[in-house]
């Protein structure tokens, strides 16, 4: 199985639902990525709103 993100919170997942949102609105049509860490000091995840660290894609089709 490929990677999918959420279109909800833009999480890259290896499931069928999303474990932050519960979400199974998925793309596999997506591009970038970026690996939030620290989400209360990173500014990168308080513009994208993300709140658990993980991995997310930039953009979702």
């Amino acid at each position: 199985m490929s990677e999918q993100v959420c279109r909800e919170c833009h999480r890259i997942i290896m499931s069928q639902t999303c474990p932050i949102c519960g979400s199974s609105n998925l793309s596999s049509d997506w591009s970038g990525m970026v690996i939030i860490i620290d989400p209360e000091r990173s500014e990168i995840a308080k513009k994208m709103d993300v709140k658990v660290p993980d991995k997310y894609a930039l953009k979702v089709r």
